[in-house]
């Protein structure tokens, strides 16, 4: 067992999951092939216990309910309000502004495979392979229904090229191959590399469109899910609303997890009762107005909603569309789409929620049933759902004085200055509380064990494999 920073580094291959991969139809990586194509059968599917307590249809439900918001509100992305009032959405169509078959889904959808997927693989939050991934499908297509990415916001773009120019400077610092860096899992590595790829300021919704896979995986360590939940956004969008408002929304997907009602989500005072999910520092304002009810207007649109790309506009109308729908998901992400201009973002965030709350067999079947690549998101859902347990059974305490020391001086370290510290008095009383038990803390530092038992210092997201450090190729510098 190999310690780094008083954390215990476990890495699994899963040799077994090829659909995790990168994969071509041919040997110049020109075609990938797309989620559908990936051959999902049930054998594919996490061996989950009949008998298991775990909110699979929850998790299910909302991913399934960002994907169903995500393709509804495709065909009509960017058309205005005006235009949606005149000619309403009241079906799963095609065509429209990408030209996508009936249930495909755009940009929302992917990288939300994309994090599930980097979950899944690592089995814990990396935010380095997160971007990898995002990376994979801006330049490859990667978990793109049409094999393409043909849809990519200018803040996500940036982040992502950003990254590319950071992995090459990277490569040269450290005297490794700028191939090899799609392969990098070297624990001091990862800790140096400086995953913050965007500016400050940068305040679009592109970063709660795909937050869902991480409360979903996370959700046992309500603290620790929130946490991530904003690291999640923040890492593409600089923002300290970005921030906030996917630790909000995170902490609402957990709750709903847990089996909070309707009423106790949208309660103002949701914020308060679960205070302790959120570390030191106050969300900002604009996002405690909303979690005060700012998005309870009776008239919608006509009230103020707006489904703009702006996220706390963003992370509004998708409660609005929540609170208002009447306990039918249907007339909800209906209402979602409707608001116009960035109509599938809003009905994907909305489904995220709205999916969490209602279930899995609660969603529209005339919908769920024309989904893209429905059994892929089904079998994605049950490997966040199985590998989410796992984690959370498997992170042991390596002893609490210096796990709290560590903690102070590993990821939440890492983040800039007007990030939440979740290092407080309350939490260090929690840890010491829970000493001996398991705890959800420092998944980015990890081993690769191959199933030989091998341990190798890159594991390689794009084959799925462990390499040895011998077997990497060092660059020498002139």
């Amino acid at each position: 067992m190999v310690s780094i920073d008083g954390f215990s580094c476990i890495f699994r291959i899963i040799d077994d999951k090829s659909w995790l991969k990168c994969q071509f139809h041919d040997a110049d990586q020109t075609s990938i092939k797309k989620p559908d194509e990936l051959e999902i059968s049930q054998k594919d599917f996490a061996p989950l216990s009949a008998n298991s307590d775990m909110p699979l249809d929850r998790i299910q439900g909302s991913l399934l309910g960002l994907t169903i918001g995500d393709a509804l509100g495709a065909h009509v992305e960017f058309r205005p309000s005006s235009y949606l009032a005149a000619n309403p959405v009241k079906d799963l169509v095609g065509g429209g502004t990408w030209g996508l078959k009936r249930g495909q889904f755009t940009d929302d959808t992917s990288m939300a495979l994309c994090l599930a997927n980097s979950l899944i693989a690592c089995q814990g939050f990396v935010p380095y392979d997160q971007l990898l991934r995002y990376k994979w499908w801006y330049r490859h297509g990667y978990m793109s229904s049409t094999g393409h990415c043909f849809d990519i916001g200018a803040a996500t773009r940036e982040s992502i090229e950003e990254f590319e120019t950071r992995q090459r400077k990277f490569a040269y610092d450290h005297n490794i191959l700028l191939e090899e860096m799609d392969a990098l899992s070297n624990c001091d590595l990862l800790q140096a590399f400086d995953v913050y790829c965007s500016k400050e300021g940068v305040a679009g919704n592109g970063a709660l469109m795909r937050l869902a896979p991480v409360p979903l995986f996370f959700w046992q360590r309500p603290e620790v899910a929130v946490d991530y939940s904003g690291i999640s956004g923040k890492i593409t969008h600089g923002d300290k609303r970005v921030y906030d408002a996917c630790c909000y929304y995170g902490a609402l997907i957990v709750a709903a997890l847990k089996g909070a009602t309707k009423n106790q989500l949208t309660s103002e005072t949701f914020y308060d009762e679960h205070r302790e999910w959120f570390g030191d520092e106050d969300l900002h304002t604009d996002i405690i107005a909303i979690a005060r009810g700012s998005y309870k207007k009776s008239g919608g649109y006509q009230d103020g909603i707006r489904g703009k790309g702006f996220i706390v506009n963003a992370l509004e109308a998708a409660l609005w569309a929540f609170w208002s729908d009447k306990d039918s998901f249907e007339t909800g992400v209906l209402n979602a789409v409707n608001l116009g201009d960035d109509t599938d973002t809003t009905a994907a965030i909305y489904g995220q929620l709205a999916g969490a709350y209602y279930g899995y067999k609660k969603l529209p079947k005339k919908w769920s049933d024309c989904i893209y690549a429905k059994d892929f998101i089904l079998c994605v859902s049950s490997w966040v759902t199985y590998e989410g347990e796992i984690w959370f059974k498997n992170q042991k305490v390596p002893g609490i004085s210096t796990l709290i020391n560590s903690f102070d001086n590993t990821l939440h370290n890492s983040r800039p200055g007007d990030s939440i510290n979740l290092t407080t008095q309350r939490m260090r009383a929690s840890l010491e509380a829970t000493s001996g038990l398991d705890i959800a803390l420092g998944t980015i530092v990890r081993k690769a064990i191959d199933p030989n038992g091998r341990i190798g210092d890159f594991y390689d997201g794009w084959q799925d494999c462990v390499k040895d450090e011998s077997s990497v190729h060092r660059q020498q510098k002139g």
